[in-house]
C-alpha cells in the first residue's frame, strides 16, 4: 500500500472513531419515568471512556423507544444495571443515588 492510501485510511478511523461517541456533547435523550425524569448525557460516559457501542446494541436496541426499561430489569442487572451495579458504577438499588438519574 502506498504512502497516500495509508494516510486516508488512518483519517478515515481517527474520524469513525470521533463518531462512535456515545450521545455527543449539547445532547441528551431524555424519558419520562414513574420516580422523575431520566436524562442521560452522553457525555459523562464517553468522559469514561465509553463508546456507543458498547452498550448499542449488544444491552440497548438502537431504534429509539424500542425497549422498554423498568426499575426492577435494572435492578436485577439488566440494561444500566449491567454497569451499574456498585462494582463497575454506582448501583441503581440505593435509594440515595436516585437523583443521580432521575429528576424532578
Amino acid at each position: 500500500m502506498t504512502r497516500s492510501p495509508m494516510v486516508l485510511l488512518v483519517l478515515i478511523g481517527a474520524l469513525s472513531a470521533g463518531n462512535a461517541q456515545a450521545v455527543p456533547p449539547g445532547k441528551t435523550a431524555e424519558w419520562d419515568a414513574s420516580n422523575g425524569k431520566v436524562i442521560f448525557d452522553g457525555k459523562v460516559h464517553s468522559d469514561k471512556g465509553l463508546k456507543c457501542l458498547d452498550c448499542h446494541s449488544k444491552i440497548f436496541k438502537m431504534k429509539k423507544g424500542s425497549t422498554e426499561m423498568k426499575m426492577a430489569d435494572i435492578n436485577a442487572g439488566k440494561y444500566c444495571g449491567e454497569c451499574h451495579n456498585g462494582a463497575r458504577s454506582f448501583t441503581t438499588n440505593d435509594p440515595a443515588n436516585c437523583v443521580r438519574c432521575h429528576k424532578k
